[in-house]
């Protein structure tokens, strides 16, 4: 997202991430991949991955920003967080016709959840989108099958105006289990 102005809230800061960001990065997704369902990644990528995909995002002009907890504020370390999260967007499919639509991803470090990252980020990253050409944005949401309660991050897409388009049953296993996929929407033009 280049030329980006960053957001701020009191003691949360999203910026566009820098290649400096990747290490974090690549810990705070690495924990989702190896100790949840919320990605079907199996293998963590690397540091040298996320600098790719940071690269690339600049080179297509989408955002991907991350949050930073500055030392002092409460529930921050001392040092405060670095990268206490991060959002980004990819094309939806590989194929040319889904060249208008993106889908978006949102991860909070164990440590920085319930602070308000996640939606300060999401609303950051669509905000980037509207500059775009970018017309749809997906959201591929994993969710047990017989789950009582909406994930966070079920929540957080539908206080953001996404809708729920569909659900895949069983279309990932992971940690033992079958795990169905809930897909969400958000229209950046609507009526045009």
């Amino acid at each position: 997202m280049t030329g980006a102005a960053s957001h701020t809230l009191p003691d949360i800061v999203v910026r566009p991430a820098e290649d400096a960001d990747a290490e974090r990065i690549a810990d705070v997704f690495g924990g989702y991949v190896l100790a949840s369902i919320a990605t079907f990644v199996e293998d963590p990528p690397s540091a040298a991955t996320w600098r790719e995909r940071i690269a690339a995002a600049r080179e297509q002009k989408l955002p991907f920003v991350v949050a930073d907890l500055p030392a002092g504020r409460p529930g921050a370390p001392a040092a405060g967080l670095p990268v206490a999260g991060f959002a980004a967007c990819a094309q939806f499919r590989p194929h040319a016709a889904y060249r208008y639509t993106v889908e978006d991803s949102v991860y909070i470090a164990p440590e920085a959840t319930g602070q308000g990252l996640g939606g300060r980020l999401l609303t950051t990253l669509v905000d980037g989108l509207a500059h775009t050409d970018v017309r749809q944005v997906v959201a591929v949401i994993a969710t047990l099958p017989d789950a009582r309660h909406d994930t966070a991050s079920i929540v957080l897409h539908r206080r953001l105006g996404f809708e729920v388009v569909g659900r895949m049953p069983a279309v990932g296993y992971k940690q033992g289990q079958w795990v169905d996929t809930l897909i969400m929407q958000k229209d950046l033009r609507p009526g045009r």
